[in-house]
């Protein structure tokens, strides 16, 4: 498998779905379980885009709802990589809400993952590095680098 710098644009995954009842809770609105599991789906697709390989979800960092998504509307869901390390790579996965007949759209959820690559044996395995081509990839690799640095310091403190 190749380790030569991948583009960020490698990895860009988008999902539409559409709300139905059982999506939803007895509010008309979609479990918020419902989109996570959109969120986790698309971001294992970004993942082994990237990756070349299977990648399992390792972590998620942030997750927060900004604004339900009601039975009858649409959820779309964006992703890429946003930072590449040794052998996990972290993923935004942007999700709105959208009336299909008007085109509004609206923030739903952003959400940060990290998937860690893995090889045939099931063990953490390389990944490509991110090709830091332009400045807002520079800074989505440095931002991924002090998230990271933060996770595991935490990982470390005793509780």
């Amino acid at each position: 498998m190749s380790h030569e710098p991948r583009a960020q644009s490698t990895s860009l995954t988008e999902m539409t779905e559409y709300v139905l009842p059982q999506h939803a809770n007895a509010l008309g609105n979609v479990f918020g379980g419902q989109i996570m599991a959109w969120i986790d789906l698309c971001a294992a697709i970004t993942a082994q885009r990237y990756c070349g390989r299977m990648a399992v979800t390792a972590f998620v960092d942030d997750l927060q709802f900004v604004r339900p998504v009601r039975v009858g509307e649409v959820v779309r869901l964006e992703a890429r990589v946003t930072a590449a390390f040794r052998t996990s790579v972290e993923i935004e996965v942007i999700v709105h809400g959208e009336r299909a007949m008007t085109g509004e759209r609206w923030l739903c959820v952003d959400a940060l993952l990290t998937f860690v690559a893995i090889d045939e044996h099931g063990k953490p395995t390389a990944v490509p590095p991110l090709a830091l081509d332009d400045d807002k990839v520079r800074a989505s690799q440095a931002a991924g680098e002090e998230r990271r640095a933060a996770r595991l310091s935490k990982r470390a403190t005793p509780a």
